[in-house]
């Protein structure tokens, strides 16, 4: 008589969700995982993400909730990286449930994390390419660069202390780099608070800035914060503090990362207002940094990204506005459309207008710059190109700070506080999270006003 069981266990269900809860540093939000056995739920993030503009939260199921306005490459990119997700982590519950042996959601994940693990053992140098590649596919361009920055600055540090040559570099040396990091690449426990102090030090030698030293160590935070979640990583190797007590760890927070003098007064706007440049590269940087100024300090990306299309009608009678969305934030912005900036618009139409959806500044040509790529290469050239001008239009006025388009940006809100405008305005007029990020800002402005006070006393 064959031996029966008295009950069949029941599979744990898998399910990709959009976590509108959570909000991420470049204001998307992420996917996680979401395994639910015996009524019991256990939730991890797959390290994919989405902005909100791209989601319709009236939909269900990711394949339809995702806007078709989401690049067309990147949005099948993205489908299929949440498909071989939620595969993933469907076989592990599939293979939990044919053993018939009690278990849970907790279980389940670890089964998933069994199968990824055995599936490759990845080193630090090789799980930055991936995560680079990984932004790449969704179109996430500055995503991708920063963690592929990440890995050559690191894989200089890891070759030096294995006293191997130097990492290839330029185009073309795919197969020699994947050599050579299968040669030098270390293990991901490696990254202990010793190899963080070391590559520190050997940083600074170079003569990094703070900021720069602060970026480097919070994508390395995140490389191994992604690494722990995905279980290539034990959490008792993470060398990075996550409470006050631990004081022996990295501390990120430590890097000084407050900004110099960046803003100009209202006097020295007023003079590069008045130049007549001579030639239309100098005439692009000066409409560029007035542009930005007048449209509440709207950041280089944004404005080089503005068509015809986001400059509402006059039918009504009421003042024409600029309509966008701010691509580091998703935040929606609706600036009035001022004199000076009219003037601008005004000179620039008959030269860029052809359809609504023409670039209003002749910076990208939607003829040229389709991809994501293409459009960030070519806003990184022309920003360049501008901050070089700048700084000669500045010093025809005369104007010490070194000019540049952030400028604009810092002295539009330098001018709304000399006006009285309250922090809490500027913050909302930039698009900062809060207000503590618009303090940076108008800190130099803290430091004038004081002395002002204390001239006054002179009077």
């Amino acid at each position: 008589m064959s031996k029966t069981t008295e009950h069949k266990e029941g599979k744990a269900t898998v399910k990709v969700f959009y976590k509108m809860g959570k909000t991420l540093a470049d204001g998307s939000h992420p996917f996680q995982i979401r395994i639910t056995k015996n009524r019991v739920q256990t939730c991890r993030s797959i390290g994919l993400s989405l902005h909100p503009k791209y989601w319709n939260a009236e939909k269900s199921g990711y394949r339809d909730a995702i806007r078709k306005s989401y690049p067309e490459k990147s949005r099948e990119a993205l489908i299929n990286e949440l498909e071989r997700w939620e595969k993933k982590y469907k076989e592990a519950a599939d293979t939990k449930a044919s053993e018939d042996e009690p278990h849970t959601a907790e279980e389940v994940l670890k089964k998933a994390i069994e199968g990824r693990k055995a599936a490759r053992r990845v080193k630090l140098l090789a799980y930055c390419i991936e995560l680079s590649e990984g932004y790449k596919k969704v179109g996430k361009e500055g995503n991708a660069t920063v963690y592929r920055d990440l890995r050559n600055q690191l894989a200089k540090f890891v070759g030096a202390e294995a006293d191997a040559p130097m990492p290839p570099t330029g185009r073309g040396k795919d197969e020699a780099w994947a050599g050579w990091v299968e040669r030098y690449d270390i293990p991901l426990d490696r990254v202990n608070t010793a190899f963080c102090q070391e590559w520190e030090q050997t940083l600074r030698a170079t003569g990094i800035t703070e900021i720069t030293l602060s970026l480097r160590f919070r994508t390395l935070r995140a490389v191994l914060n992604k690494a722990i979640a995905a279980g290539l990583m034990k959490e008792t190797a993470y060398p990075f503090a996550r409470t006050v007590a631990e004081k022996h760890k990295v501390q990120v927070g430590k890097f000084d990362v407050s900004t110099t003098k960046r803003a100009i007064p209202r006097d020295a706007i007023r003079r590069i207002e008045a130049l007549n440049p001579t030639t239309d590269r100098l005439r692009l940087a000066k409409e560029v940094f007035m542009f930005s100024f007048y449209c509440g300090g709207i950041n280089f990306v944004d404005l080089g990204q503005l068509r015809w299309r986001n400059l509402s009608d006059t039918l009504t009678g009421t003042q024409q506005r600029i309509d966008y969305v701010r691509q580091k934030t998703g935040g929606k912005f609706s600036v009035g459309v001022m004199a000076p900036m009219a003037a601008i618009l005004a000179y620039y139409k008959p030269l860029t207008f052809a359809t609504l959806d023409s670039y209003i500044f002749p910076i990208l040509d939607a003829n040229l710059h389709q991809t994501p790529n293409q459009v960030k290469n070519r806003l990184h050239k022309v920003l360049g190109q501008v901050n070089q001008d700048l700084k000669k239009l500045g010093e025809m006025v005369g104007i010490t700070i070194p000019l540049t388009t952030y400028v604009a940006r810092h002295s539009f809100a330098t001018s709304l506080k000399l006006n009285g405008q309250a922090v809490g305005v500027i913050s909302q007029a930039l698009g900062h999270r809060d207000e503590a990020t618009t303090a940076v800002y108008l800190d130099s402005f803290g430091s004038d006003l004081v002395d002002s006070a204390f001239a006054s006393l002179l009077e």
